[in-house]
């Protein structure tokens, strides 16, 4: 039963966006706050992510290496407040390429990643040595970035790597942790505060002479009223719907991404292993067989040429875990959200192929597949990538959201910058990067015509 009245403020979505909303503004001192959401905590896409954080991102400017910035910082103190509740690691992100073209590419991109304030470029063979990662000692973890090009040293600190490997980056300040865990802390500290999570579904936001004035929801026992001034849309992929709850068509699309889990019985993955990410693009050696099988079917073509870039891995899980995740979005286009998210049946077979251009002790199973674990979830986006914080063209209403597949390491200093906007406080200079009203800006709209790659990885 919905017993709640009123609100100071009403938060639609608990996942790890909302969540973090709640806390940061209960830990900022807003009280009287009510979080809503149809399903439990942290399960429509949250839980779906691979759990990464990276602080290596390209421009144009510095605004989304100086918001993830802060929310790494955030998710540091945190790791040091809670005991490391939700095991965060600095293992690093290591960019992967087999082609000179790809390792003039990577360099490139350290390069501008050091301009743009994500920390020193380490140059191996050079002056200093490389300096391994470790397990969960992110304290005392280099940052900045590592270009390897000697294939001597690739072969020493990274021998399960394919020995074309001709370059190497491993950018350091980057790694995962339990979004779960992190998210269900949050959750308890935001609800220990006082906030009120309402499991009911929203059915409507009132407006009185183009003001918030409270939001309509069902829940089991019916349709019940909240009044409020103050609500945020932190509707992950549903974002788009909410906003149009609110007369408000949000510039923003999804798309589906799976996620395949495995059993690495082999132990092609070590467990020390960074992020590996697969920089070239990849043609997979279809077998006739498998060709005339794929030229069959319209929706499979695209399959036989080459793939994008972007396939990647990690292993999952301390000590005597043999499981790792894997990812590649061969085929990301803009899809409308279904729940339960569609699982293409040979995803886990391209996968595979994918990740083990790079890594060749996965190979076996291409040809004995280990039974995989599929899931998936919506990257939800701006044109650009880059999300929507603050506040709305209706009074009283903000956005948080459009994190894309970064919003477990976007999540605190998102959450952060909307409570600046919320409470009146100053705000940080990367701001109005992402507001939704930067498309009222000509000259940003020109700069969109011109934008590159936007860094998903």
């Amino acid at each position: 039963m919905v017993q709640v009245h009123n609100a100071d403020i009403v938060i639609c979505g608990a996942g790890i966006a909302g969540v973090a909303t709640a806390y940061i503004l209960a830990e900022r001192g807003l009280s009287n706050i009510v979080l809503v959401d149809e399903r439990p905590p942290l399960s429509l896409t949250s839980d779906k992510s691979t759990e990464c954080y990276r602080d290596f991102w390209p421009g144009p400017g510095n605004a989304m290496v100086r918001l993830i910035g802060r929310s790494i910082d955030m998710l540091e103190e945190l790791a040091q407040i809670s005991g490391n509740i939700f095991r965060m690691n600095r293992r690093g992100y290591l960019y992967v390429t087999r082609t000179q073209s790809g390792a003039a590419a990577l360099l490139r991109a350290a390069e501008e990643a050091t301009i743009l304030g994500a920390g020193p470029l380490r140059m191996h063979p050079g002056t200093e040595g490389y300096q391994p990662a470790t397990a969960h000692n992110w304290v005392e973890a280099p940052r900045g970035a590592d270009f390897i090009r000697d294939p001597a040293l690739i072969r020493q600190y990274f021998p399960y790597l394919a020995e074309d490997v001709v370059a190497v980056l491993h950018a350091r300040r980057c790694g995962w942790f339990s979004a779960q865990q992190l998210g269900m802390y949050l959750l308890e500290q935001a609800r220990a505060n006082g906030v009120q999570l309402i499991n009911a579904q929203l059915e409507g936001v009132d407006l009185a002479d183009g003001q918030v004035a409270g939001v309509q929801l069902r829940g089991a026992d019916g349709l019940h009223h909240i009044a409020t001034t103050k609500f945020v849309n932190c509707a992950g992929p549903l974002l788009g719907v909410v906003g149009r709850m609110l007369g408000v068509e949000l510039p923003v699309f999804s798309e589906r991404h799976l996620k395949l889990a495995f059993a690495d019985r082999l132990g092609a993955i070590p467990r020390d292993t960074p992020m590996l990410i697969n920089t070239d693009r990849v043609r997979i050696a279809w077998t006739e067989e498998e060709r005339e099988l794929l030229t069959e079917e319209p929706e499979s073509v695209h399959l036989l040429g080459e793939l994008p870039a972007g396939a990647h891995l990690r292993p999952e899980g301390d000590g005597g875990s043999p499981w790792v995740l894997a990812l590649w979005a061969y085929a990301a286009a803009p899809v409308a959200e279904m729940f339960p998210v569609q699982i293409e049946p040979q995803f886990a077979e391209i996968a595979m192929h994918g990740v083990a251009e790079i890594v060749p002790g996965l190979r076996p199973y291409l040809e004995r597949p280990p039974r995989p674990t599929l899931d998936g979830g919506y990257y939800t986006k701006t044109r650009e990538n880059r999300p929507l914080i603050g506040p709305l063209p209706v009074a009283g209403a903000y956005v948080l959201g459009a994190l894309s597949g970064y919003g477990v390491m976007a999540a605190c200093g998102a959450a952060d910058l909307l409570a600046d906007h919320i409470l009146g406080e100053p705000l940080p200079e990367y701001a109005p990067a992402f507001l939704l009203s930067r498309y009222d800006d000509p000259a940003y709209r020109t700069l969109l015509e011109s934008w590159g790659q936007t860094g998903q990885l």
